[in-house]
This record gives C-alpha cells, sequence and structure tokens, in this order.
C-alpha cells in the first residue's frame, strides 16, 4: 500500500517547474520521499535537481526504494534513463562544487560523498530492456569517471593559468590539484569481460585521483585472460570488496595460485566464486599436487570467507584438503558437477562448516548410488542451519527421495529446494510435497518435469532445453493445477512450486 507522504511527493514531483522553484524551501527530511516518487515515475529532470542538492552525505538506491514503488518496476531493478540521470546529476554536483571551490558558484547546502548503487542486480534472461544490466552500468560508472577525471584536470590547467597571470612570482608549473574535500565515492557492484575491461581498468587508474571515486564491493570478472584478472585486483580498492566471482576464464591450478595471493589484501572478502576454472584433481602430477596444497593454503588465507564456489572442477576425494585450511566454517558451499565421491561427503558431514551451513549446491553429482547414504548423513548434520539446497541433476529418483525425505523433513529452515532435472513421477512430487508442508520457513521448490510426462520414445533424464517439447504439455499442466490445489488444501499458498529456475531471484546470503 503507498504512504500518504508518498502519494504527496509524487503529486509534488509531477510538475518539474514548480518543484525546482520549491526546492530551497522544502525541509531536507522529505528528500528522500521526493526522490522515490520522482524515480519510480521517470521524472529525470527532477531527479537530477535532487541529486544536484542532496543535502545528505549518503545516497543510496537500495535503502531509497525499498517501500512504495510501481508495479513495473520490481526493487533492484530501476529503470535505465533514471540511472543514467543519477549518475549525471553526481557529476553536475561535482562540477558545480569544484567550480564553487574557485570562487563562481553560490553556497550549496549539504556534502554528497557517497553513491550507493549495490545490490542492482539483472534478473536473468527476460530483464527489461528498460533496465540496465550490470554490464552498462558498470561501463556507464567507468565513462563517467574518467571524464570528471578528464574534466577536473582540464579546469586545473586554466586556475594555474589564471593565477600566473595574476601572480607574477608563481612559478609553478604543473596545474592546479582539486581540492580532495570536494569528492564523491560511487560504492557499486561491477561486471567486467573482454569487452568493457579496457574502460574500467582506466576508470580504476584515475579514480584515486578523480572527484568521482569507483568503489567496489561485489565484482564478476568473465572470460578475461590472467595477465588482465591479475591486473584487475591490483586496481580494486582493498576496502570494501566482499565477493570475488572469476568464471569461465580458464585459470587451471597455476593460474589460480597467481591470483589468490592477490587476494588477500581484500581483507572483507566474504564470497569467493571460481566456477570454470579448469581444475581437475583426479591424475596429478607431483608438481600438480603441490599446486594443489598451495592452492589449499591460499584459501585459509581469506580470513572472512564465508561463501565457496569451485563448480565445475573435477574434486574427487579432495576435499577434506582443499578445505580444512578456511579459519572460518562456510556459510555457503556450492560444488556442483565436482565429481566428488563419498570420502568428500563424509569429511564435510564430520568438518565444522556443518555447524553454519545456510546454503548447499551439489547439482550435477550422481546421488543415487553410492553418494545417497552418505547425502542423507550430510542433510542430517546441517538440518538446524540449512537455508537453500540445490540438487538439480543428480539422477534422484522417487525410492531415493524416500530414502533422504526424513532427513530434508528436519531442515527446519528451508526456504529454497532446488530438484529440476531429476527423473522424479507426478506422484513422488506429490508425496515430496506433502511430506514438505510443516516446514515453516519453505518458500520456493523448483521441481523437475515428472518422467510420466515424457513423451515415450524419448529417454530420460535429459538436461537439454531442446527436448523440453518432448514433454506432454496438457499433463504437465495438470500436474502442476493439482500440486497447487494441494498448496491450497493445506493453506500453504506461501510456498511457491514451479519448474522456472530463472523466474523467482535467489536470496542474499551475504546480507545475513
Amino acid at each position: 500500500m503507498l504512504s500518504l507522504a508518498f502519494l504527496c511527493a509524487r503529486k509534488v514531483v509531477s510538475d518539474h517547474a514548480s518543484t525546482r522553484r520549491a526546492l530551497d524551501f522544502i525541509p531536507e527530511e522529505l528528500y528522500p520521499e521526493l526522490f522515490k516518487a520522482a524515480f519510480l515515475d521517470k521524472k529525470t529532470l527532477v531527479v537530477q535537481d535532487l541529486v544536484q542538492r542532496w543535502p545528505f552525505s549518503v545516497l543510496s538506491f537500495q535503502k531509497l526504494l525499498h517501500g512504495d514503488r510501481g508495479p513495473a518496476q520490481p526493487r533492484g531493478q530501476p529503470s535505465k534513463q533514471c540511472v543514467q540521470t543519477v549518475i549525471l546529476g553526481v557529476t553536475a554536483y561535482l562540477s558545480h562544487a569544484l567550480t564553487k571551490e574557485d570562487g563562481g558558484g553560490p553556497a550549496r547546502k549539504g556534502h554528497l560523498r557517497l553513491l550507493d548503487m549495490t545490490g542492482i542486480l539483472d534478473d536473468g534472461l527476460e530483464r527489461d530492456p528498460d533496465t540496465m544490466s550490470v554490464w552498462s552500468r558498470t561501463v556507464t560508472l567507468a565513462k563517467a569517471c574518467i571524464d570528471v577525471s578528464k574534466r577536473c584536470s582540464e579546469d586545473g590547467i586554466r586556475l594555474t593559468k589564471r593565477r600566473r597571470g595574476s601572480d607574477k612570482d608563481d612559478s609553478a608549473g604543473t596545474p592546479a590539484a582539486f581540492n580532495p574535500s570536494v569528492h564523491v565515492d560511487v560504492r557499486v557492484d561491477l561486471f567486467v569481460n573482454s569487452t568493457s575491461y579496457s574502460v574500467l581498468r582506466e576508470a580504476l587508474l584515475v579514480s584515486s585521483q578523480s572527484p568521482l571515486r569507483l568503489q567496489c564491493r561485489d565484482l564478476w570478472a568473465e572470460e578475461l585472460s590472467l595477465r588482465s584478472t591479475a591486473e584487475l585486483l591490483e586496481l580494486l580498492n582493498p576496502s570494501g570488496v566482499r565477493l570475488i566471482d572469476l568464471r569461465f576464464n580458464n585459470l587451471g591450478l597455476v593460474g589460480l595460485n597467481i591470483l589468490l595471493p592477490r587476494m588477500a589484501k581484500f581483507v572483507g572478502l566474504k564470497s569467493l566464486k571460481l566456477p570454470y576454472s579448469n581444475v581437475d584433481v583426479r591424475r596429478l602430477s607431483p608438481a600438480m599436487e603441490e599446486g594443489l596444497q598451495r592452492f589449499a593454503s591460499h584459501l585459509g588465507q581469506l580470513c572472512a570467507l564465508k561463501e565457496l564456489n569451485l563448480g565445475s572442477s573435477r574434486l574427487s576425494g579432495r576435499l577434506r584438503q582443499l578445505l580444512s585450511c578456511l579459519q572460518k566454517p562456510l556459510e555457503s558451499l556450492e560444488l556442483a558437477f565436482c565429481s566428488l565421491l563419498p570420502v568428500d561427503l563424509c569429511f564435510l558431514s564430520q568438518s565444522f562448516h556443518v555447524c553454519s551451513m545456510k546454503k548447499l549446491d551439489l547439482s550435477g553429482n550422481n546421488l543415487s548410488e553410492i553418494l545417497l547414504q552418505p547425502f542423507r548423513q550430510l542433510l542430517v548434520e546441517v538440518s538446524h542451519c540449512l537455508i537453500h539446497l540445490d540438487v538439480i541433476e543428480c539422477k534422484l529418483t522417487d525410492a531415493h527421495l524416500a530414502v533422504i525425505a526424513p532427513a530434508l523433513c528436519r531442515c527446519s529452515r528451508l526456504r529454497y529446494l532446488g530438484l529440476f532435472c531429476n527423473p522424479i513421477s507426478s506422484k513422488g512430487l506429490k508425496t515430496l510435497l506433502q511430506d514438505l508442508l510443516p516446514l515453516p520457513d519453505l518458500r520456493q521448490v523448483v521441481y523437475p518435469f515428472p518422467v510420466d510426462c515424457c513423451s515415450d520414445f524419448v529417454p530420460w533424464p535429459s538436461s537439454s532445453p531442446a527436448l523440453d517439447v518432448s514433454f506432454e504439455q496438457t499433463k504437465l499442466a495438470q500436474v502442476a493445477t493439482e500440486l497447487q490445489q494441494m498448496l491450497v488444501s493445506a493453506q500453504r499458498t506461501d510456498v511457491i512450486w514451479t519448474t522456472d529456475m530463472c523466474k523467482h531471484r535467489s536470496l542474499d546470503y551475504l546480507s545475513f
């Protein structure tokens, strides 16, 4: 429900000319509500005026937009035009403030010091074209940082010339430096690949000496060379980095052992994701054995680590070696398609990580045979704290669900269960739904297309989207209806059962 204050603010910002005339007389405490209304209604001229006159030291997207919002504008996905307007407003504010330092501008209330743009994530494959991807925001902010730095340098040269003209004894040969007290830090999540690397590198190089300074919180780097990745890590300000995600970079153990020592400076690093890093421990030479031990040692130097993703590395039998060096228990562990062995799950069950494990991803590991009992025991050990469980494409059948269901039902805090692409029947799904009804916190289950809805001539299981047409849509719809009716009858319509893995955003475990 929209608040009265928001409705009044929406009326005020509906006319730009009137709002601009009134801004000098509007109390500071009303600025956040006006910003929210202007932003959500895409009143870009008002947004820019508000940003240029922002009376507080911090402007945070997430805090301002968390509440009342239009139906077409979900939290975390602001419009592209409004995001660009905020960035323009900040650069205009800096230009005005720097001019005022030179005696050329009127006094201005407020001192904006931090623009917080973190937490604005993509919503998967069906992102609204009116919104701005993380990649686009990264490029736009990088270019803004470079432009402000160049403009500041040019203004410094002009100021130096004026000073030298008025003071014959001034022999300074370098441009006047800008006042370091006039600056805005932009706290942001960055996504970089080979296309955007050059512009981000340039922005980070000038950032420390620019009035507009990039401060990275979460970094996603995709398909970068080892050299580019290493250089990028060197350029990041150590303060505030909490997540590093290096994916599809084909680093191998050698590359990882070059990069991980560079991450030790990020004392607040909570999450490290290294999926698709081309690590295979199944046939190691003596030199690679030593490299694996160094890798484990480097992981142990990341003192604040809470989340680790080693997905698609072949880690058979080596989890103890890799995770025993960690100084604190993990809260999230992603080991999808890691060719795990029973000894790996047994180690996890007996390790200190089970005392705090909130998220566990074992997708792509065959849990249907020798891993089934170790997996069941692991579920028992983490049942008091587990919130998110992914066992996608693990070859689990109805019979296997019957084995693990008692342990699964002990996970009283479970909110999310991913079961997609397992050969489970519609009867097995209904039994599972009935078993999970007592879990009070459960909110989402991603279930597979039932095997009895599959055409006779198509082998199962298959994870290929191209084979979706081989399922009988009428039967799928009927199963979905029956599952929903069961939820309604049990008064658990707060739980979503779906076959769509991309529709609902996962929780941010680092915020807990």
